[in-house]
């Protein structure tokens, strides 16, 4: 194991240089300051490996492994790996057993965890008998790896500093509301994804870096910055697909008509249909009971030869594997056609839409106030996050 690692942080930092690469912007905004307690130090925690039979981390250069308690119970060697498991009371790393442990690289090291490299440090802790991994990583570095995995690197650097305001409004609003619990959000698309240095670019810290300590606020309380990839014409007002309201989530005349996900159409035979869709035997006719304003299916009521079931657009969407909720179906013979439009739940900013406002010389102050309306960008001083 220690070998494998040497070799896969070898290939991870050649041309790692290219990454030193920062942008200086000057901004013309007006700044309001989100005053909140003070503490010294902003870091996010990231659920990477959550309730795992077993989780291995290690480290690139020397790592202290601390208890629950946060005294020193030993230290990693560079480049090897340890298997953490759960045992009674608690976790069992290597020969020391404890309620929990804290995995630190010294001089700037990255940790590895299951099968990636990580900024910051991890701690691994019992989960209902499970292993849980949670990387605890400053918020900066932490949106360097998330730019890279939501926006591909070469886009525009107004739509990639679009990303870090709203991939940064959208952590803290999530770090707020998670005080109390174990980590603030995980690393796939439930929340944010989250990739560690595999997904960091140049292009991505430059857009970081320009727009640290920026984000999003209404009534002085930083919003919840939902983005998707295409809304397929138009962005939705948020209590149509969520319920509940927000005044910043209002929908929106979109610009993804460029993007490959605007219009898309997927056939199933009719078997290949009663298999995901169940209990109604072969399809024979869909009525759509209730769309959201902007056309996305809340209800379709699908007649078979067994019976009928209704079903929510999430649902058909998660049984098909379709991009979006905003779809039609029709029966077609033995084939059932799919077509919709866009992809992602359609709420707050469309990436595909802020890369082409971007590519027609619109700022990111203009792309965000447009997705995120009545929202001011505000400047927050990182030591006065809670």
């Amino acid at each position: 194991m220690a070998q494998s690692l040497k070799q896969r942080l070898s290939g991870l930092l050649f041309g790692r240089s290219l990454l030193l690469l920062k942008c200086s912007v000057s901004l013309s905004v007006m700044w309001w300051l989100v005053a909140l307690p003070v503490q010294a130090a902003v870091e996010m925690r990231v659920a990477i490996s959550d309730r795992r039979s077993q989780v291995t981390v290690g480290s690139s250069t020397p790592a202290t492994v601390r208890n629950g308690a946060g005294q020193g119970v030993g230290q990693i060697p560079q480049g090897r790996a340890i298997t953490v498991t759960p045992a009674p009371g608690g976790l069992r790393l290597a020969d020391w057993q404890g309620q929990s442990f804290w995995v630190e690289p010294a001089n700037g090291g990255y940790v590895f965890i299951n099968d990636a490299w990580y900024r910051g440090r991890v701690l691994v802790v019992p989960t209902g008998g499970k292993v849980t991994a949670i990387n605890w990583v400053d918020l900066e570095a932490y949106l360097y790896s998330v730019l890279g995995a939501e926006m591909p690197a070469s886009w525009p650097q107004e739509a990639l500093k679009a990303q870090a305001v709203a991939a940064r409004s959208y952590a803290l609003n999530r770090r707020q509301r998670t005080q109390n619990a174990p980590y603030d959000l995980g690393g796939t698309t439930a929340h944010q994804v989250y990739k560690g240095l595999a997904s960091e670019a140049a292009s991505t810290i430059a857009a970081v870096d320009a727009t640290r300590g920026q984000v999003l606020t209404y009534g002085n309380q930083i919003i919840e910055a939902a983005f998707h990839s295409s809304s397929g014409g138009y962005t939705e007002n948020v209590e149509d697909v969520w319920q509940s309201p927000r005044p910043y989530l209002r929908s929106v005349v979109d610009f993804d008509q460029d993007a490959p996900v605007f219009q898309w159409s997927e056939t199933f035979s009719a078997q290949q249909f009663s298999q995901r869709v169940t209990g109604i035997g072969r399809l024979q006719s869909v009525v759509t009971e209730r769309t959201t304003p902007r056309g996305r299916v809340v209800s379709m009521r699908l007649q078979g030869t067994n019976g009928s079931r209704v079903l929510t657009g999430v649902e058909l969407r998660q049984a098909l594997g379709l991009r979006s909720t905003l779809f039609s179906i029709s029966v077609q013979g033995d084939t059932i056609r799919v077509d919709g439009r866009g992809y992602g739940h359609g709420i707050g900013m469309s990436q595909w839409g802020a890369r082409n406002l971007a590519m027609q010389g619109y700022a990111y102050s203009q792309i965000l106030s447009h997705y995120y309306q009545g929202t001011t960008l505000s400047s927050l001083r990182l030591a006065e996050l809670p």
